[in-house]
């Protein structure tokens, strides 16, 4: 009797332990992770844009605004890092798979996919018992085993390419990717619905995803990935025509209007001097009539993009607050990279007439299915706001991205102005969540994360991540960078730069209008040092 009577204490234990193990996992936050595709550094209001993003400004007024946070100079590089705490080039993608150099190909970081080397955040956090959700832009691999729901996510609807039709054409923009790839669970689809925009199609399948294990207990993950505002510039109604006639001054102009606005919010120091353009970009008073009408046009458009994935953001927003999950989910905002400077004409290829008979290029037809516009350097340049340059370079406006926070744990209201990097999203997050990042996932060993944890900068118990005596940097496509506390010295390879090494005080002079090479000689020395011992840890393979 005795003995049955302590087996029965024991199972009853057992029970209990299990149910408050249970209860603890309950109280953990969900994530939602929201990335925007080629979104500029000024373009959304808390970051001094014009273009009306109030479900963003909520959220940055409920939470914690990045200054100087920063990411890769293109899409892929910096979602290999966000998935997975790490470098792109250790993580598989060390440049585009797109534009792999005959050399790179095979070589350990070069797989153009997120490799097995890493773990990816699903994986991990859906090891430690989350509901995992993707909707959007993948870029992470598109053949058999690469996909997203090979890596960790139990629901997804994803574009498994750089970049597609915002409609359901699925008309790519680049013949190689056309037409685009698509799948849902792991499988590739034909045919998307008849209905399909982008923004509104991702949020849409993202909310029934979270839908249908609501209220089991379990906490979730969702990875909101839009293609917006990445061209080709398209955006249905009332957003087509909201900013008709809004920069028609050009894009002189609007720099200068952001720059103003960004030193008022006190994102870049007062006296921070305002950027100058590149000299390939004409000025706007320079430009014909029927070219500033397009480009005009083009940013309206754009805008347009802009605003309404802020519209179908704040729907997610909605939806968790209707449900009762809105307090306890932590949300992070960020971009994959600065503005995109490309002309359409600029794309590998874009000039084969099958791929080009495809569209209606018509001026009419802007904005429309079966367009196919970007909107080029000069607006990019805009977006870009006080920091120099845009996408595809390691200037401050191709690596300097918005990020924000807000939920459990995060102050309100609150600017970091620390230097903090894409790869430290994962550790972050991990710590938020008391999430312990593992050894291995399904058997695999995975390498130890090289991002840290921002949690200090939340609680405000540093007003720093990175010391002053550390060194972070970076590599896409020749293009390198390298930052100790406020100075980075960078490289920026032809069209957008002449290969040479220069040095800047970022802090001071966001917009890098001062080159200190020649005052500063040792401390450039030591930054291109110490990129060479980068190069060499992470495994850089420069295109020959």
């Amino acid at each position: 009797m005795v003995s049955i009577r302590f087996q029965t204490i024991n199972i009853l234990l057992c029970a209990l332990v299990c149910l408050a193990d249970s209860a603890i996992a309950d109280d953990r936050p969900n994530i939602l992770l929201v990335m925007a595709d080629d979104l500029g550094w000024t373009d959304i209001g808390p970051y001094g844009g014009e273009i009306e993003t109030p479900n963003l400004e909520a959220l940055a007024a409920e939470g914690i605004l990045f200054t100087d946070f920063h990411a890769s100079v293109s899409c892929s590089p910096t979602r290999a890092m966000l998935m997975s705490g790490n470098d792109n080039h250790i993580a598989g993608l060390g440049t585009m798979g797109e534009i792999l150099a005959p050399n790179q190909v095979g070589q350990p970081g070069y797989e153009g996919h997120l490799n097995n080397r890493v773990a990816s955040m699903a994986e991990v956090l859906g090891a430690a018992g989350y509901h995992t959700y993707m909707a959007g832009k993948w870029h992470l691999g598109h053949s058999e085993g690469t996909l997203p729901f090979d890596r960790g996510f139990d629901s997804t609807f994803t574009l498994l390419v750089g970049g597609a039709s915002h409609w359901g054409d699925r008309l790519g923009i680049l013949p190689m990717d056309d037409p685009a790839l698509y799948a849902e669970n792991g499988k590739l689809i034909e045919t998307l619905p008849e209905d399909f925009y982008s923004s509104q199609t991702y949020v849409d399948l993202l909310i029934e995803a979270i839908r249908s294990n609501h209220g089991d207990g379990v906490p979730f993950f969702g990875y909101l990935a839009f293609t917006a505002p990445h061209d080709p510039l398209q955006v249905p109604e009332p957003w087509l025509s909201k900013y008709s006639g809004r920069y028609d001054r050009g894009y002189e102009a609007l720099r200068e209007e952001r720059w103003s606005s960004a030193k008022a919010l006190g994102l870049v120091p007062e006296n921070a001097p305002p950027p100058n353009f590149l000299s390939m970009i004409e000025p706007w008073n320079k430009l014909s009539q029927e070219d500033r009408t397009t480009e005009a046009r083009g940013m309206e458009i754009y805008a347009g993009m802009v605003d309404a994935m802020d519209y179908h953001f704040g729907r997610v927003v909605d939806f968790l607050g209707d449900i009762g999950e809105l307090e306890n989910t932590i949300i992070v905002f960020l971009s994959d990279n600065g503005s995109n400077p490309f002309y359409s004409a600029d794309y590998p290829d874009a000039d084969d007439p099958e791929f080009v008979s495809k569209f209606d290029h018509s001026f009419q037809n802007l904005g429309h299915p079966g367009s196919n516009y970007a909107y080029g350097p000069g607006f990019a340049s805009a977006s870009s706001g006080p920091i120099d340059r845009f996408k595809l370079t390691v200037g401050e406006g191709g690596i300097r991205v918005p990020l924000i926070l807000s939920g459990p744990g995060i102050p309100e209201g609150a600017k970091a102005h620390a230097f903090a990097y894409v790869w430290d999203i994962l550790p972050t997050l991990l710590d938020l969540t008391g999430v312990e990042y593992p050894d291995s996932i399904d058997g695999r060993p995975i390498l130890p994360l090289r991002g840290r944890t921002m949690k200090p900068l939340l609680n405000g118990s540093s007003k720093v991540l990175y010391q002053p005596d550390e060194f972070v940097g970076g590599e896409m496509n020749g293009d390198k960078w390298m930052r100790q506390g406020g100075y980075k010295a960078m490289l920026v390879t032809p069209p957008y730069g002449d290969g040479v090494w220069r040095l800047y005080n970022v802090v001071e002079d966001p917009g890098e209008t001062r080159d200190l090479a020649v005052e500063m000689p040792d401390l450039l020395e030591k930054l291109r040092a110490a990129w060479d011992d980068y190069a060499e840890e992470v495994g850089v393979v420069a295109a020959e």
